[in-house]
């Protein structure tokens, strides 16, 4: 385990910025809780407003070319987004007849298909503690295919979060962020629609995740394990209900400590950052282009910059 070298914190013009998608020239795109979407200059030097979605945007991706985005907004569901003029329109805003309620984390494969969680069916994202509390295990994977028809190819997950495709599509991975694990789905060879444990037993809660230039899939740890977490989950549902409706301060929350994995497609990992980083904690979101890392978070006004380490 390595600690996090020199980090560069870029403020931001609201909160929350909780993905990240980093373009050709540097600059960063993210989603803000207001409902923006902006797109932050190289350094910091420029915020250039990109679109408004109504909702609450989440996981970021290209779609096709760099002049659309994909959204995952968690109560919207998977949006395109025009760069140049900040139109919004819906890819997917409902599944199996109902809308979805915590629309969260996406890839994009080559040919334009989407893949895409809803985290639960119970809790929407004001309530992301309670799920994690209940453990509704009710979280789902789906693949939107360039025609437009959706499919579900994975459920019964434990909040599912980031999605990433290995580098050469053979398979999704899908983060569980309550079991501290990344499920595999095969798209391609022998084992095509089976599923399978590609890492397990991650030792925080994995969040967003991506694959990045150097062809690792990067995982973000968004707080270490929290022991009173793990206490609640073994109460009984009335006890369990009691924690639920404390105010916020007096649930089981995450710590300041964070960590990032980059991961082989094969499984195995090999940079792995945890510590604290001065003036940032809940890393939700992480992006490597070109050797850098870019992060963000759940709940400050900043994102975070800092290269990969040699190993």
């Amino acid at each position: 385990m390595a600690r996090f070298g020199k980090v560069e914190l870029i403020q931001v013009n609201g909160r929350g910025p909780e993905d990240v998608l980093v373009d050709a020239d540097g600059g960063v795109y993210t989603g803000l809780d207001d409902g923006r979407i902006i797109r932050v200059g190289p350094g910091g030097r420029r915020i250039d407003a990109v679109a408004d979605t109504g909702g609450r945007p989440l996981g970021l991706e290209f779609l096709g070319d760099e002049s659309e985005l994909l959204v995952c907004d968690a109560r919207k569901g998977v949006l395109a987004v025009s760069v140049a003029d900040g139109s919004v329109r819906t890819l997917v805003g409902e599944v199996e007849g109902e809308p979805m309620l915590f629309c969260n984390n996406a890839a994009v494969a080559g040919d334009g298909t989407i893949y895409f969680t809803d985290s639960s069916t119970v809790y929407p994202i004001e309530k992301w503690r309670d799920d994690l509390i209940e453990q509704t295990g009710t979280g789902r994977l789906f693949r939107r295919t360039p025609d437009g028809a959706v499919e579900r190819i994975a459920d019964g997950l434990q909040f599912a979060n980031g999605v990433a495709l290995a580098p050469d599509e053979s398979f999704v991975t899908v983060a569980e962020t309550g079991a501290f694990r990344l499920r595999r789905i095969w798209l391609a060879g022998p084992k095509t629609g089976t599923e399978d444990i590609f890492l397990d037993d991650v030792t925080g809660y994995p969040d967003n995740i991506s694959t990045g230039s150097d062809g690792l899939i990067w995982v973000t740890q968004a707080s270490p394990k929290v022991a009173s977490l793990d206490r609640v989950r073994k109460l009984p549902s009335p006890a369990r209900a009691v924690v639920r409706k404390l105010p916020t301060w007096l649930q089981p929350s995450p710590t300041r400590t964070c960590g990032v994995l980059g991961v082989s497609a094969l499984g195995e990992i090999v940079h792995r950052l945890e510590g604290e980083i001065e003036g940032f904690h809940m890393l939700t979101g992480v992006r490597e282009r070109a050797g850098q890392l870019y992060f963000g978070s759940l709940v400050l006004r900043c994102l975070a910059v800092t290269r990969v380490p040699r190993k």
